[in-house]
């Protein structure tokens, strides 16, 4: 069955909604690290990175990987074994990639909650963030995955084109509301994902593809951020009313003034009931800079799987401060650092690296 096919003879029904992240999941997909372009001069360490953010989310789902062939997911099976995390729990899958961020490649799986829950795949279209040319094997990935699961690939379409969407450029709250910024989905000079598409365009697809007809729209992302502006960096959802947003507090930092201008946003947005937004705050880092380039350091890029909180980490007297607050917020599950400094040196962090698939049935 070609992704055409797929698409056609998927349910069209409305009623599926992406769920929020803490819900509960089947599983964590990654794509384990293979392009050293992404980490020049230090790739070394990732994969160590990468075994111990396994480590972590095996022992509460399954950890579905995407591996370049039998070669790759060998060299992935040693890392792991070595790391102590070599399980059931641990899956491969021979799907090649370009990249491997699986946050904004990989699939965007949405839930249909009646009495006969089901789960889907919604096809947004994925082109190297309107700025690298290696994104076709990646792009490819969600119709794959539809196939090996047996899930329905549902189309997502704006006046008879498809949209290009990635994971990192929204989050939502599972219950109607979606935080975006401008900077990544409407600027029409960087980065055009969806040329000549209007906010209420963007907004009639989240309502209409994810059930999320409450749009908040920030304004600009983090200094460093090669996704022009992606939301995973700035602010998220931690639980249906609140939202951790990264606040700078040194006037002289570049971020300073569009994560006030953000917080001014927030501020004065409703939640789809019309309540007002509970708001918390996350530090930032001191600017990390590698090879002459400011680093996109956020403790926002954090994700929430079922047995922990992963929080990226950069050697900052402020980690503590970072996940402290967090650990005040989720209280069901420990919010555990992981180091990231490595890491941010492809421009990405946990959350960039992880997809969430939702459970079929909740407890």
């Amino acid at each position: 069955m070609d992704e055409k096919e797929l698409g056609e003879d998927a349910p069209a029904a409305p009623g599926w909604r992406l769920p929020a992240e803490w819900e509960p999941h089947e599983a964590t997909w990654i794509g384990w690290p293979h392009n050293a372009a992404d980490w020049p001069g230090k790739f070394g360490p990732i994969p160590w990175v990468y075994g111990e953010i396994v480590r972590r989310l095996a022992p509460g789902e399954a950890v579905r990987t995407l591996v370049e062939s039998k070669k790759h997911e060998s060299s992935a099976r040693r890392v792991l074994a070595r790391a102590g995390c070599l399980s059931e729990r641990v899956e491969f899958f021979r799907f090649p990639t370009d990249r491997g961020w699986t946050r904004d490649s990989g699939p965007t799986f949405v839930r249909h909650g009646d009495e006969r829950p089901q789960v889907a795949i919604r096809r947004f279209r994925f082109n190297g963030w309107a700025r690298y040319d290696d994104w076709r094997k990646d792009d490819a990935i969600p119709p794959k995955v539809a196939r090996a699961l047996k899930l329905p690939l549902l189309p997502a379409r704006s006046e008879r084109r498809e949209v290009v969407l990635e994971g990192g450029a929204i989050d939502v709250n599972g219950s109607g509301t979606l935080l975006t910024t401008e900077e990544c989905l409407l600027d029409e000079k960087v980065q055009v994902r969806n040329p000549g598409m209007s906010r209420r365009e963007y907004e009639k697809v989240f309502r209409d593809f994810l059930a999320a007809g409450n749009v908040l729209w920030l304004g600009r992302g983090i200094a460093g951020d090669d996704t022009h502006g992606h939301v995973d960096d700035i602010a998220r959802f931690v639980n249906r009313r609140t939202v951790v947003l990264s606040r700078e507090t040194d006037s002289s930092d570049e971020n300073y003034r569009p994560l006030e201008e953000n917080r001014e946003r927030l501020e004065g947005m409703r939640l789809e009931d019309g309540s007002k937004i509970e708001i918390a705050f996350l530090p930032m880092p001191a600017p990390l800079v590698f090879d002459g380039r400011r680093l996109p350091a956020s403790y926002a890029n954090f994700y929430i799987g079922n047995s922990a909180v992963l929080v990226p980490t950069f050697n900052d007297p402020k980690d503590r401060l970072a996940l402290g607050v967090l650990s005040a917020l989720f209280r069901d599950r420990p919010v555990v650092g992981i180091h990231a400094v490595d890491l941010v040196w492809g421009l990405g962090t946990i959350h960039c690296l992880t997809r969430q698939q939702p459970a079929v049935r909740y407890p």
